[in-house]
């Protein structure tokens, strides 16, 4: 072997491990699927407007201008070259390398790489890497070194890996490449005009006008939400296979005797999604329904009529809450809906009531064992708790139906174990709720296994939510007003929510005690400032603005007994030792139903992304008294923490928002590899933008199911399928 052969083989094993490490391209396929990122034209420069502080670019420009001096404090030199796009302009800078003077001449042209800064107001490259095309490239393309054609791909890449090592790696994999097998059947493929997946590769990595990116791009976007799909539909089969009890009594007198007494009037919504429910209960094989509504739309209501019915057969419903608080709320709201319905066994009871029971992780001994005992025995018709209703010493003594509420704060493991309890290897009919209203292209994507309900008609009597952005630094005296506006609520017998990022108070006040409490701020840019904290604040508060009033906290640090206590005296208008404002973190924010509750302020509110600001949101006005939001901010105007703000506060449409959240979000934010670090398996699938593709997709994949389940037929899609299975970030299809 020659030192140069060696040589060349070293720097294979490096570029090979910096794609690895950089980008996380493990094998050929990966490398075949990473896709460019745009396409720079022969003649066409990057426009460098587009350019932000902090991203990894790869730009095509025009050296305008080189210059070479010593530098001040120490030996050596600094050159630098002024690269154009034709309007703009930023600087290449590189210390004690002179000699590069001789290959930046001015007029030359090419591809620069390197992460853009901002010295003295002027966008900058330090150091970059970059290839410069050869001179008179414009009259003979072909000499583009390998950037061969009239459209130069350029790649997503990283600080060890440039655009153009992609491009030369790729180039010895597709003069390589036969024709690989393809995952749609010919039929769906030829029925829909779409390119054979070896035309497609070549089309995406190496097109010569744009038409060819065009067709080599709905072909892979259609492969994507196909596999997908087809995946969906296999484990919406599966769950059909699975064995369940049907639920559905010939007479139901307990949820009779409910309707009966409810306060209010159902919505056509309400008795549609409950008929869709009691026909789910009446098969053989499990329910696994999403519940999906706006903030006050009534779900609890729904499900509580769902478990009833369930208690009517003779089984057990348990409600399946993400914190104590909220597990403590249902308690509360699902016995005072009841009322004497909920008293079974006790004496005087209704002859069709039944009893419900309450299991948290932080109950006394004696109290669990009672709870525990009624589980275990049927006493108990309806269970609530926190995720200590997974503990292996609960058992149940018919578990029918497992209702979840906020789906997506519990883990794939903690969901499937509740519905493991079931007795004589019947599965319980599922029913997840969440109060994020989800885009219909996310049901059909990351839902997509379920059957999807929706809620879209509010309840009569909910009072309108009134929302505003006020700017503390700009805006000190509407500040003072927001106080001020506190104490006129509270003085009048309302109650006032005040939320805050942090907990705050002793060295323990970290990022660990935010997420505890559901800090998620999903398209939240997290400022270098302190943000508020409850603890200070609510003493803060209490010693001045609000001073004379009742002033309470609430957060994850509290103790069970703690927090519940706080929410008594919080929600009781009667309680002696009431608490008129709340100081609390997110831990308030789904479920939490306080009808005296009128008025919230969120301190720092750019900390917290749309749906969060929504939910919170509509803790307030749901007692029949108009609400008012005030979101407190130092957001710059035209900043996206402002325009988030600025969307919030001109609509309470929680689906408007969601589907303007899902456009501000990157696609892995939405279907889970943010949380897990992973790469999204979706590469050119925009679930925001591209309905029309998922739709196609999914009827097609209905219809492989229906002929063939198990795909013995389809080999290489079924493999497309496995490895979708396998990829570690899949987990946000696993909901079962």
């Amino acid at each position: 072997m020659s030192a140069s052969t060696g040589r060349s083989e070293r720097e294979e094993g490096r570029t090979a491990d910096a794609m690895r490490k950089g980008l996380g391209l493990e094998t050929v396929e990966d490398l075949l699927r990473h896709y460019p990122r745009r396409y720079a034209e022969r003649g066409e420069l990057t426009d460098l407007r587009t350019l932000t502080e902090g991203e990894q670019v790869t730009v095509l420009a025009e050296v305008r201008q080189v210059t070479v001096r010593p530098m001040r404090n120490r030996r050596g030199t600094i050159l630098e070259a002024v690269v154009t796009d034709g309007r703009d302009s930023m600087s290449l800078t590189f210390f004690n390398q002179k000699w590069r003077e001789g290959q930046l001449r001015v007029g030359r042209r090419g591809l620069f790489a390197g992460q853009v800064s901002v010295f003295r107001g002027q966008l900058q490259l330090t150091h970059p890497e970059f290839e410069l095309l050869p001179d008179g490239v414009d009259d003979d393309p072909l000499a583009v070194l390998a950037f061969a054609g009239a459209l130069i791909p350029i790649y997503p890449a990283s600080k060890a890996v440039t655009s153009w090592q992609v491009h030369k790696a790729l180039d010895v994999v597709l003069t390589q490449l036969a024709d690989p097998p393809d995952p749609i059947p010919d039929d769906i493929r030829t029925e829909r005009g779409l390119l054979p997946l070896a035309d497609a590769i070549r089309g995406v990595h190496r097109p010569t006008t744009r038409e060819d990116v065009r067709c080599a791009v709905e072909r892979l976007r259609f492969e994507e939400a196909f596999t997908l799909q087809v995946l969906l539909a296999q484990r919406r089969a599966e769950v059909r296979a699975l064995p369940a009890t049907r639920r559905v009594p010939e007479v139901s007198p307990l949820l009779e005797a409910f309707d009966a007494r409810l306060p209010f009037t159902l919505t056509d919504g309400q008795r549609e999604v409950a008929a869709s429910i009691e026909q789910d209960m009446g098969n053989d094989y499990p329910m696994h329904r999403l519940l999906q509504g706006d903030v006050g739309s009534g779900k609890t209501v729904v499900a509580l009529r769902a478990m009833l019915r369930v208690v009517d057969a003779g089984g057990q419903a348990a409600l399946l809450a993400p914190t104590e608080v909220l597990a403590g709320q249902h308690f509360r709201s699902i016995t005072t809906l009841l009322g004497p319905l909920a008293e079974g066994g006790r004496l005087g009871s209704d002859d069709n009531s039944t009893r419900v029971a309450l299991l948290t992780g932080s109950q006394r001994t004696a109290q669990r064992r009672r709870e525990l005992l009624d589980i275990v025995s049927g006493d108990a018709g309806i269970i609530v708790g926190t995720h200590a209703l997974i503990q292996d010493n609960v058992d149940f003594h018919d578990l029918a139906l497992v209702v979840v509420d906020e789906q997506h704060r519990f883990g794939v493991e903690q969901r499937a174990a509740l519905s493991a309890k079931s007795r004589d290897g019947s599965r319980p009919h599922v029913l997840v709720m969440t109060a994020t209203p989800i885009p219909r292209t996310v049901a059909m994507t990351v839902f997509g296994d379920v059957d999807v309900s929706t809620l879209s008609e509010l309840p009569a009597g909910r009072a309108p939510i009134v929302t505003h952005v006020v700017i503390a630094r700009e805006q000190p005296a509407h500040v003072a007003r927001v106080w001020q506006r506190v104490r006129e609520e509270a003085e009048a017998g309302h109650r006032v929510f005040v939320v805050c990022p942090r907990i705050g108070g002793d060295a323990a006040d970290s990022a660990a005690d935010d997420a505890s409490d559901g800090v998620v701020p999903d398209d939240a840019v997290e400022p270098a400032t302190p943000s508020a904290a409850v603890i200070p604040l609510a003493q803060s508060l209490a010693e001045g603005e609000l001073a004379g009033l009742r002033v309470g906290i609430l957060h994850g640090r509290l103790t069970g007994d703690e927090k519940d206590d706080a929410m008594r005296r919080f929600s009781d208008p009667a309680a002696a030792d009431g608490i008129d404002v709340l100081v609390a973190t997110t831990v308030i924010e789904v479920g939490v139903d306080v009808p005296q509750a009128t008025t919230m302020v969120i301190m720092d509110a750019d900390r917290f992304g749309i749906s969060q600001l929504h939910q919170l949101r509509g803790r307030v006005g749901r007692g029949g008294l108009p609400g008012l939001c005030l979101l407190v901010t130092d957001a710059e105007a035209g900043s996206p923490a402002r325009e988030r703000l600025d969307a919030v506060a001109s609509t309470t449409d929680g689906f408007a928002l969601s589907a303007l959240d899902l456009e501000l979000r990157r696609e892995g934010d939405v279907l889970g590899s943010s949380q897990s670090g992973r790469r999204s398996s979706l590469r050119l699938l925009e679930v925001s933008r591209h309905e029309d593709v998922i739709v196609d997709a999914r009827a097609a994949a209905v219809g492989v199911i229906a002929s063939d389940p198990d795909l013995t037929a389809h080999p290489v899609l079924a493999a497309a399928v496995a490895d979708l299975v396998r990829d570690e970030q899949s987990e946000f299809l696993e909901k079962a």
